[in-house]
């Protein structure tokens, strides 16, 4: 029997569980320590979008008499097509019904509303889609159609990825939320509350602590309600609040109505927290806290009594997606954009590289707390452990490392590990746009399985970069995405705009950069957002500082986003739609030819950026030399060898012929025989095998030196350089 239950609330995502209670769990594991854990966010949407769920959906809707518009006036008249398609379109979109794509595809078979006036854009934005591909999109502007029909008719706070998310976002004070928590509970409410309470009948599951993991303002409101209804109901339950929002948000609580739902609140790294939790409800005399809020002496107390430091990442084990439905989620392509499908379609085993940000020095992010500032990677063979470990679990290949910002050092560890124990996986994550991505080393990570990146451009200004403490200039930024196109790797890009001091032609002009990274095909996938204020990043803790005035409220629920007026009195918000529409036309490679004041219905100023910017950036690239302590690599095959002999003015050389098979074709080289046996060896020796060390650059020349004269004539000849630009890579 599991006295722990974990639960991650409606709504994250559709088509892979949120990962923060498979973490906890894991780590409950290596305590001995029996949990339970359950996404009731993927289980609320499975129950509505059935035949049943819809059925009942439509008559509710029916019975509020809340059908106004056209659109919903014609998904309630079409409802019998919804409610006999419905069953069919969820099994495709979790993968068990591939062969439905082509009548999902076909004339007259979805119900379609307004969603799919926009089919005639789509075409021509996605091209000539792959049929699985436009079927999943179809199917999701359908279940869109319906998500409009829940909106209006049933329930506003409804959305895929996020419930309620306006009473979670920046509430400063509990008293809205708390007002709704007072009303009747929402049709959608209902759903939620009748599946946990048939989970909390279950004869294995007996919990005395519930454990309500909340990352998004989008699952507070339901974690909320839930902890009210087992408050209500099961009285001896004890229950605690973590993640991503009270880590954020609510480090300045002081509201006392909060412990009315919930017993504990902690904040940051939640193992330790949870587990002197666990032990206090198992002891009573045992009172030690970290970092956790309660209700005491009629007032809310944060305690962090524990000198106990928090378990090293090596010590917290894996995650375990045990008791999740993991079969039962469901891929969705919503938008034309190629990252954008990374995040919603298919599922993907979430693990970490490093805990917090290597860099932790960027203006606007929340370096102040512990989950940024305090970085401790993973060594690269134990990372590598836990993902074979994962695709046994779970039986996927796929990884989304989801750190802020991953270490390419411990990138490139990782990605030789992969290839060592030749691990076929598919995985993707966030970087910093820095030097250290070599073409040689975006290779390499291709290589491994590497498909894509994220990483933030933010203002493409080197001014503005310089004061974001970014590290980076938009010249080291384009070299850098060249580099991960050139190797196969998709690259997404972070885009901000209203930033501290930021002017009009600043940003004019950060678009004009941002078109001709579009216009070289050195970006796939970007998106704009304006600059918030958060109470934790440098920004916020300085305003005046970096030329804003921010305007503090007095806080007894949330604070995170700052309301602020910036000296320039620029009004940042006009350049949204302009800045938005360009991206999109840029995205799917139209409008580069257009004046920027296209995009715009005001006038701007004429950028003061030359048009070929980033094409002589890329072009005026200084190469460094290679150091003696740099990794040589060969991630080609054996070579096939043939002698040959060729005469010059009457001297004959032998020659060694090294030809090379790979998946893209085929190339040889032609080498002094006795250098051409030399390098075979040499590369056979340069493989990445676990029998096989690393070779620097020093100890292969020392190596050559042995036996001929003049290594860098050797190491600069054609017959090199031809191998460099396919396999042989210095890292």
């Amino acid at each position: 029997m599991k006295d722990l239950l974990l639960i991650t609330p409606p709504f994250t995502q559709l088509n892979t569980p949120y990962p923060a209670t498979a973490y906890l769990k894991g780590f409950l594991n290596k305590k001995k320590i029996e949990s339970f854990q359950m996404d009731l966010g993927i289980e609320v949407i499975l129950k509505i979008f059935s035949q049943k769920g819809l059925t009942q959906l439509f008559e509710s809707a029916f019975q509020k008499q809340s059908i106004h518009s056209e659109n919903a006036n014609r998904i309630f008249a079409l409802k019998g097509e919804y409610i006999k398609s419905i069953d069919d379109i969820i099994a495709f979109l979790q993968g068990s019904q591939a062969n439905f794509a082509r009548l999902i595809c076909s004339p007259n078979y979805l119900p379609r509303a307004s969603r799919f006036e926009q089919i005639d854009d789509l075409e021509w934005a996605f091209g000539s889609m792959g049929i699985q591909d436009q079927a999943k999109h179809l199917a999701t502007l359908y279940l869109e159609d319906l998500s409009d029909f829940i909106v209006e008719c049933i329930d506003e706070n409804f959305g895929f990825s996020r419930y309620a998310e306006r009473l979670g976002r920046s509430a400063n004070s509990f008293d809205e939320l708390y007002d709704q928590l007072n009303s009747a509970p929402s049709y959608i409410d209902k759903i939620t509350l009748e599946i946990l309470k048939l989970k909390l009948k279950l004869e294995e599951i007996k919990p005395k602590l519930i454990c309500f993991s909340i990352p998004f303002p989008g699952n507070l409101y339901s974690a909320f309600r839930c902890a009210q209804f087992i408050k209500k109901n099961y009285p001896s339950i004890k229950i605690c609040m973590g993640g991503g929002f009270p880590n954020t948000e609510l480090r300045s609580l002081t509201d006392k109505r909060v412990f009315e739902f919930f017993d504990f609140i902690t904040l940051d790294d939640g193992e330790l927290p949870l587990e002197l939790i666990i032990k206090k409800l198992s002891n009573s005399h045992d009172k030690e806290l970290k970092r956790t809020f309660i209700y005491q002496d009629n007032e809310v107390k944060y305690i962090n009594s524990s000198q106990q430091k928090d378990y090293k990442q090596t010590e917290i084990g894996i995650p375990d997606y045990s008791d999740l439905l993991l079969n039962k989620y469901i891929s969705v392509i919503e938008i034309a954009n190629p990252m954008h499908s990374l995040w919603s379609d298919g599922r993907w085993n979430k693990l970490t590289m490093a805990h917090g940000c290597y860099w932790s020095m960027c203006t606007f992010c929340d370096v102040s707390l512990d989950y940024i500032k305090l970085y401790e990677p993973i060594a690269a063979k134990e990372l590598v452990d836990r993902v074979e470990l994962l695709i046994e679990q779970t039986g996927e290949k796929g990884f989304h490392f989801v750190d802020e910002a991953a270490p390419p050092a411990l990138m490139r560890s990782f990605a030789i590990e992969i290839i060592k124990r030749k691990i076929n996986i598919t995985w993707w994550t966030n970087i910093r746009f820095e030097k250290s991505f070599t073409r040689d080393l975006c290779i390499l990570l291709k290589a491994s399985g590497c498909i894509a990146v994220s990483g933030g451009l933010e203002v493409a200004s080197d001014r503005l970069l310089a004061l974001i403490n970014k590290g980076v200039t938009v010249e080291q930024v384009a070299r850098v995405t060249r580099n991960l196109n050139e190797a196969g790797i998709m690259v997404h890009s972070y885009l901000m705009y209203g930033y501290p001091s930021q002017t009009i032609q600043e940003t004019i002009d950060s678009l004009e950069m941002v078109r001709q990274f579009f216009e070289l095909n050195i970006l796939q996938s970007a998106f704009w957002h304006q600059f918030a204020l958060t109470a934790h990043s440098p920004i916020g803790l300085s305003p005046s500082e970096y030329g804003i005035i921010a305007d503090y409220k007095e806080i007894s629920f949330a604070n995170n986003d700052i309301e602020f007026s910036d000296k320039t009195g620029i009004d940042h918000s006009q350049f949204s739609e302009g800045l938005k529409k360009s991206l999109f036309n840029f995205l799917h490679g139209i409008g580069f030819e257009l004046p920027l004041q296209d995009w715009f219905e005001f006038n701007i100023p004429i950028t003061s950026i030359p048009e070929n910017y980033i094409l002589h950036a890329l072009e005026s690239e200084i190469y460094l030399p290679i150091h003696p302590a740099d990794k040589i690599i060969w991630l080609g095959g054996k070579a096939i060898l043939r002698e040959e002999s060729k005469s010059k003015h009457g001297q004959k050389t032998d020659l060694l012929v090294m030809k090379f098979h790979a998946n893209e074709g085929s190339y040889e080289i032609k080498v002094e025989k006795s250098k051409g046996e030399w390098l075979a060896k040499s590369l056979e020796r340069l493989s990445p095998t676990l029998e096989n060390k690393l070779i620097t650059f020093g100890k292969l020349k020392e190596d050559f030196e042995k036996h001929f004269d003049d290594f860098e004539l050797f190491w600069y000849s054609k017959s090199i350089n031809t191998l460099r630009k396919n396999a042989l890579l210095i890292l």
